[in-house]
C-alpha cells in the first residue's frame, strides 16, 4: 500500500471502548424494536407473510446502497458517515414511538419506517465495520472482533427480554427506550476522534465502484467465507418465525418471545467472551465448517421442539455455534484485506450478510404462508447442512486454512484503490 494512502495514526485506547459502548446501546434498541415490531404487526392481521415483509423492506436498502455506501466509506471520514445514519436511524425510531402512542400506527407506517432505519443503517455499515481495525493492532483484531460482538450479543440478550417485558405497556413505551439508547449511540459515536484525512481521491468510475468485488473474486477465501455466510443464513434462520413459535406452537405470549429472542444471544455472548481470551490458533477453516454445520443441526431440533426449554437451549446453541463461524468469517475478511478496500471489501459482504438475514427472513415468512412454521425450519434446517457439504468441495483451500492471518498474505490493492 503507498505511503500516502493514510497515516499509521491510531486514536487512543479509550476511542474502541467508546466505539464498543456505541455497539452495544445501539444493538440494546434495535434488538427491543425487533421484539416489538414483529409482535406489532403480527397482532394487527396475525399473518405469516407479514412478518416475512419486515426483512424484505430491510433487504432492498441493504443491497442497492452497500456499494455507493461502500465507496463512501474508502473516501471520507467513516465516523461522520456512521453520526449520519445513526441520527437517521435515532429519527425513524421516534417517529415509530409518537405515532404508536397517539395510535396513529398501521401496518403500512410500520414498514415505511422499518425502511427508512434501514436505509440508514445501510449506509452506515460499511463505515462502522471499516472503523474497528483502525482502533486495534493487526494482532488484537480477532479478540476485538470477538469483544465487540460479545457486546452485542450482550445487547441482544437484554434487549429481546427486555422489550418483552416493556411490551406489557405497549409498544409505545418499547419505541421511546429504544430511542433513548439509539441517542446514546450517536452522542458515544459523536465523541469519537475523526478518521485519517484522505487528500487524495480517485474519481468514481466502474473500477473504483466495484473494486470490492473484483478483490473478493481474486482471493478465494474471501469469497468463500462471504458466500458460505449468504446461503447458510438464508436457509436455516428462523429468527423472523419466533412470534408463530412462541404463540402458536409453544404457546407462550410476548415474555416467552423475548426469551427466544435472547436464547440465541446467549449462547452467542458466552462463547464470545472465551473467544476474547482465547484466539483460534489452528485449523479455523474446519472449525468453521463445523460450526455453520453445528449451526443447522440445532435449527433442526428447534423446528421439532414443542416445549420452551428445549427451543431455548437449541437456539441457545444455534447462537454459540453461529458466533464461532461469525468470529472466523469476520476476522478473515478484516486480515485480508488492506485499509484503503476496507470499505468497499465490507459493503460487499454487508450485501451478502443483509441478503442472509433481511431476505432469509422474507424465505422463512414464505416458507411458513406454504408448509407452515415447523415445516420452513426444517427445510431451512436441511439446507444449511447441504450447502455446508458443498462449499467444502467448493473451496477445499478454504477448508485446510489453519490460521486467521496467513504468515504472507498478498494484500494487493486494485488499480482503483492506490491513489485513496
Amino acid at each position: 500500500m503507498p505511503a500516502e494512502a493514510d497515516p499509521p495514526v491510531r486514536p487512543p485506547q479509550h476511542a474502541f471502548v467508546r466505539y464498543w459502548l456505541a455497539r452495544v446501546a445501539s444493538g440494546l434498541g434495535f434488538q427491543m424494536l425487533s421484539v416489538a415490531i414483529g409482535w406489532q404487526i403480527y397482532a394487527l392481521r396475525g399473518r405469516a407473510l407479514d412478518l416475512g415483509l419486515i426483512g424484505l423492506v430491510q433487504f432492498f436498502p441493504s443491497v442497492l446502497l452497500a456499494l455507493p455506501a461502500g465507496h463512501l466509506a474508502d473516501r471520507h471520514d467513516r465516523r461522520r458517515i456512521v453520526l449520519g445514519g445513526q441520527c437517521i436511524e435515532f429519527a425513524a425510531v421516534v417517529a415509530l414511538a409518537v405515532l404508536t402512542l397517539r395510535g396513529h400506527i398501521d401496518e403500512a407506517g410500520i414498514l415505511w419506517l422499518v425502511l427508512a432505519l434501514s436505509t440508514a443503517k445501510a449506509l452506515e455499515s460499511p463505515a462502522m465495520q471499516s472503523l474497528l481495525p483502525a482502533l486495534v493492532s493487526p494482532a488484537a483484531l480477532p479478540r476485538a472482533v470477538a469483544s465487540t460482538s460479545a457486546a452485542y450479543q450482550a445487547a441482544m440478550i437484554v434487549g429481546p427480554a427486555l422489550g418483552g417485558l416493556l411490551y406489557v405497556a405497549g409498544p409505545g413505551v418499547v419505541h421511546l427506550v429504544a430511542g433513548a439508547c439509539y441517542l446514546l449511540a450517536v452522542l458515544l459515536v459523536a465523541s469519537l476522534p475523526g478518521g485519517p484525512l484522505r487528500t487524495r481521491r480517485e474519481p468514481l468510475s466502474l473500477a473504483t465502484f466495484f473494486a470490492g468485488i473484483h478483490y473478493i473474486r481474486r482471493h478465494r477465501d474471501l469469497l468463500g467465507v462471504i458466500s458460505l455466510d449468504l446461503f447458510a443464513v438464508l436457509l436455516g434462520g428462523a429468527t423472523a418465525l419466533l412470534p408463530i413459535f412462541a404463540r402458536d406452537i409453544l404457546h407462550t405470549g410476548p415474555w416467552g418471545l423475548g426469551i427466544l429472542r435472547a436464547a440465541p444471544a446467549l449462547g452467542a455472548v458466552l462463547t464470545s467472551l472465551w473467544l476474547s481470551r482465547h484466539a483460534l490458533e489452528r485449523h479455523v477453516g474446519r472449525w468453521m465448517f463445523g460450526a455453520v454445520a453445528g449451526f443447522g443441526v440445532a435449527t433442526l431440533v428447534f423446528a421439532v421442539s414443542t416445549t420452551l426449554w428445549l427451543s431455548t437451549l437449541a437456539l441457545c446453541l444455534a447462537g454459540a455455534f453461529d458466533m464461532v463461524s461469525m468470529v472466523i468469517r469476520g476476522s478473515l475478511v478484516q486480515l485480508d484485506t488492506p485499509d484503503a478496500m476496507r470499505g468497499r471489501v465490507n459493503a460487499v459482504n454487508g450485501i451478502f450478510i443483509n441478503t442472509s438475514n433481511q431476505l432469509g427472513e422474507f424465505e422463512s415468512g414464505l416458507l411458513a404462508a406454504c408448509f407452515g412454521a415447523v415445516g420452513a425450519a426444517l427445510i431451512g434446517g436441511i439446507g444449511t447442512l447441504l450447502v455446508v457439504a458443498l462449499w467444502m468441495r467448493l473451496f477445499p483451500g478454504l477448508r485446510h486454512r489453519q490460521r486467521l492471518r496467513m504468515e504472507d498474505p498478498e494484500l494487493e490493492t486494485p488499480p482503483g484503490a492506490r491513489s485513496l
